[in-house]
């Protein structure tokens, strides 16, 4: 699954599809060069409704191409950055542009079907690859080989309202660590009356398997097995998993009665001051804030609860299998110049976003490591918009926490995983063991076909 702040966009397929010249137009397609430059399309151009953020994609693209006058940069929007819907179709159509948005979790899946260029050979033309952190260059290894280059990564908490806390007589700048603390304070919360929810989960829409994912990660379990062969979920950390909400949702009475609830459900409910608690990654915050009704202030984040662990994800940009050498180089030129240079481009202009009152200062996963990481953190510092304090929970847990991707064939899996999910929260009676034991069953099938 992905985090839910807006992450930029993805190609205008319906258009370029009805074009005769398509492979060309739209795809990577012929040797990349025109009138003597090496032409390249790239995705993920911010859609024109976002006004800023398309502005500040043009103009570091047009600052680009000044630099290199010999590189002509293609850019496709739309939105979202990939449709998972759409993406093998576009892959196989030859329709992919030369280079290219994916999820982290896509990787190895683009690799296996033989549609990614190996990038090996052409990195010490990128300096700034040795230094991103590598836990995330090693999404986009495989075999040894490098098939990508990683641009922002996220990892989950316990966003939390501080204001709830205070009225319930709980330490905001203390955010519970343990799921029984969360259980507890989320009875403390619901307690308050008035339509007050202590916490919220999702359980719809495959949203349900994701979190189901984090919380199992937070107990140190684990959905599938190293080698990707067989389902781990009929486990006492996923019992516990299942019990938890069990129990908060009947015994407890701090989830409400409205359940299968999806992402937006929980945002709306958060925005609006009726509810305490429920897992996100940092860049909901913005969201809760410009979109739902939220202040900064009453938001915080604290770390994903159980101490253990957390589920990470993010994006990066690979290349397409036809790329030209020149088309490759240069492709790697623009994600240098885009996103990997600390403190400017398009996501690490800080002083830019700060002009036009984006938040700066959130607490998102570093990139960048040693003297770059300094220099990013530096300038983001110094240009921060919103309360830093609240965040420092959460940042402190990631130096102790283990950092876990998504499962393969993630959303088959989250689909089988949303039901044992929202039974358990609509049903008083639900048997853990036998969901569990179903689930494992299911999840081993998926593997056995992938």
């Amino acid at each position: 699954m992905r985090s839910t702040g807006f992450r930029r966009t993805v190609v205008a397929i319906g258009v370029c599809a009805s074009l005769a010249l398509a492979a060309t137009a739209c795809g990577s397609g012929g040797d990349g060069s025109a009138g003597g430059k090496t032409r390249i399309t790239v995705n993920c151009e911010p859609p024109k409704s976002a006004k800023v953020d398309r502005g500040f994609f043009e103009a570091d693209v047009a600052t680009f191409e000044k630099q290199n006058p010999d590189i002509d940069v293609v850019p496709h929007d739309a939105f979202p950055c990939q449709d998972p819907k759409t993406f093998d179709a576009k892959l196989a159509g030859g329709q992919m542009e030369d280079v290219f948005y994916t999820y982290f979790t896509d990787a190895r899946h683009v690799v296996d079907i033989h549609q990614a260029a190996d990038l090996t050979p052409y990195l010490k033309e990128l300096p700034s690859y040795g230094t991103l952190q590598k836990q995330l260059r090693d999404i986009y290894t495989v075999d040894g080989k490098v098939y990508g280059i990683p641009r922002t990564g996220y990892s989950m908490g316990l966003i939390y309202n501080r204001t709830l806390f205070q009225k319930a007589g709980l330490d905001p700048d203390r955010p519970p660590a343990t799921w029984d603390e969360v259980r507890a304070d989320a009875k403390k919360i619901a307690a308050l009356g008035g339509g007050t929810v202590g916490y919220a989960d999702y359980s719809a829409q495959n949203q349900g398997g994701w979190h189901f994912t984090a919380e199992l990660y937070s107990q140190g379990g684990d959905v599938v097995a190293p080698d990707g062969k067989k389902a781990t979920i009929d486990t006492p950390e996923a019992h516990a998993v299942l019990q938890n909400l069990h129990d908060m949702r009947w015994t407890d009475d701090s989830m409400g009665s409205k359940q299968l609830l999806v992402i937006n459900d929980v945002q709306q409910m958060m925005g609006s001051g009726r509810l305490g608690m429920y897992l996100a990654a940092p860049d909901n915050i913005p969201i809760l804030v410009k979109e739902k009704g939220a202040h900064y202030d009453d938001i915080a984040i604290g770390p994903m609860p159980g101490g253990k662990g957390t589920l990470i994800g993010g994006d990066g940009y690979m290349f397409n299998q036809h790329d030209t050498p020149a088309q490759i180089r240069a492709g790697l030129k623009w994600l240098d110049h885009m996103f990997l240079t600390p403190g400017s481009g398009f996501l690490g202009d800080y002083a830019r976003a700060k002009q036009h009152d984006a938040p700066v200062g959130l607490p998102e996963p570093r990139l960048f490591t040693g003297a770059a990481d300094a220099r990013d953190q530096q300038a983001k510092k110094a240009n921060s918009n919103v309360p830093v304090g609240n965040y420092q929970a959460f940042l402190d847990s990631g130096q102790h926490l283990a950092m876990k991707i998504e499962p393969p064939d993630a959303q088959q899996i989250y689909s089988v995983l949303d039901a044992a999910v929202s039974a358990v929260l609509t049903e008083k009676d639900a048997d853990i063991d036998q969901l569990l034991k179903d689930a494992s069953g299911k999840i081993d099938g998926i593997l056995a076909r992938g």
